[in-house]
């Protein structure tokens, strides 16, 4: 259940996961990776979202990166398909 503050709604690291959609896990390495530079806590020590976190987290699983692979070399024909062909 969200925690209001002077006016402010935060949310806590299981409630952040589910309204994002992904793991705990996936949360937590993300922070550690450096997701959210600044990120509140309460007297226990416990994360605290604000909706503006979420928006940042929800960007970053919503991100598609697209890659090319490398085109893969096709081998030329060996010895053995030679001779098989004659």
């Amino acid at each position: 259940m969200p925690v209001e503050i002077d006016g402010k709604v935060y949310y806590r690291t299981q409630e952040a996961s589910r309204k994002i959609g992904i793991s705990r896990a996936t949360l937590f390495r993300w922070l550690n990776a450096g997701v959210l530079k600044k990120l509140g806590r309460d007297t226990r020590g416990w994360r605290l979202f604000t909706e503006e976190d979420l928006n940042k987290i929800r960007m970053k699983a919503n991100k598609v990166e697209i890659k090319e692979e490398p085109q893969a070399i096709e081998p030329k024909n060996s010895r053995r398909e030679n001779n098989r062909r004659t």
